[in-house]
């Protein structure tokens, strides 16, 4: 399968703290396989619901890159992001961009996957995605062949990465993945379901709902240090799916790390709501400089 670049976006260093994504990589030469006969058209929009922005009706899963900017060291540590939305919508930046920004000024490449989402039959896509959760076990089973895209997607986006290590001043065995919410399925598929030499180097499950079956697919023989992080008041219930996540991962002796917040709900991201959960961002890179990938 051709993996590519195909366009160079304008993107810089701004003056003083901010920093923009440089480019916006195609991950596939054409329609994307599985997809081809998709017609609905990608849109972004500002969600009441979600408070944020959301981008809809992905149908051409792409990498928005954030490089280290200039002054500041390079660990050679890269992070493919997955947002969430239910597989509806994407949180594009409470659970990417700005991820992705505060990561690079740590010296870590990051990449923003947008990968393939259900088609939206209204103009407001996350409260769609709400209204098909009240059946839940019919939502992820009519969810599944997207799923399953969605997963090809990210794990073509973790071997892009590591093919074009070289121009991003990567270390291609610091490559890593973190998802949050339906993005912690497109990640966990990358750990999961995947060829040996093709998985991460480290994962990171922000408020996850793995679909059910992966809670059963053993750890993989590969050690590949976990970062989980939840909230116990998660509206979508899905915190123990995190705990057990974290179960299996210590079952099989396997590094991981849980941050379980009393309150936070789900999809906090960057966000910020004056609670303990606020600083889940600062938790985890202090978890990545303990396990090498914030040192070179």
């Amino acid at each position: 399968m051709k993996i590519i670049c195909t366009f160079l976006a304008t993107g810089f260093l701004l003056l003083g703290t901010s920093v923009q994504a440089q480019e916006t990589i195609k991950l596939y030469q054409g329609k994307a396989p599985g997809s081809e006969n998709w017609t609905q058209k990608e849109a972004e929009m500002y969600s009441d619901l979600f408070k944020t922005e959301v981008v809809y009706n992905v149908t051409d899963p792409t990498l928005i890159v954030y490089q280290v900017p200039k002054g500041v060291k390079n660990t050679g540590t890269a992070i493919v992001i997955a947002p969430g939305g239910g597989f509806q919508s994407l949180s594009i930046n409470r659970e990417g961009k700005e991820l992705a920004e505060i990561l690079s000024k740590k010296g870590v490449t990051a990449f923003v996957l947008k990968y393939r989402l259900n088609k939206t039959e209204t103009n407001d896509p996350a409260r769609e995605m709400m209204d098909k959760l009240k059946d839940r076990v019919a939502f992820e089973k009519n969810s599944l062949a997207t799923i399953q895209l969605a997963a090809q997607d990210g794990k073509n986006a973790l071997n892009y990465v590591r093919a074009n290590a070289s121009k991003y001043g990567i270390d291609s065995k610091k490559v890593g993945i973190i998802g949050f919410s339906a993005g912690s399925t497109v990640a966990m598929e990358t750990v999961l379901d995947n060829k040996p030499e093709q998985l991460p180097d480290f994962v990171a499950n922000i408020y996850g709902g793995p679909r059910p079956e992966l809670l059963s697919v053993p750890a993989p023989d590969k050690k590949i240090p976990m970062f989980v992080c939840a909230a116990s008041d998660d509206q979508l219930k899905l915190a123990p799916r995190s705990i057990q996540m974290y179960n299996k991962w210590l079952d099989a002796g396997q590094t991981v790390e849980l941050h379980m917040y009393s309150k936070g709900g789900h999809g906090f991201g960057t966000g910020k709501q004056n609670l303990p959960v606020d600083s889940w961002e600062t938790r985890f890179e202090e978890w990545l400089s303990l396990e090498g990938f914030l040192a070179k």
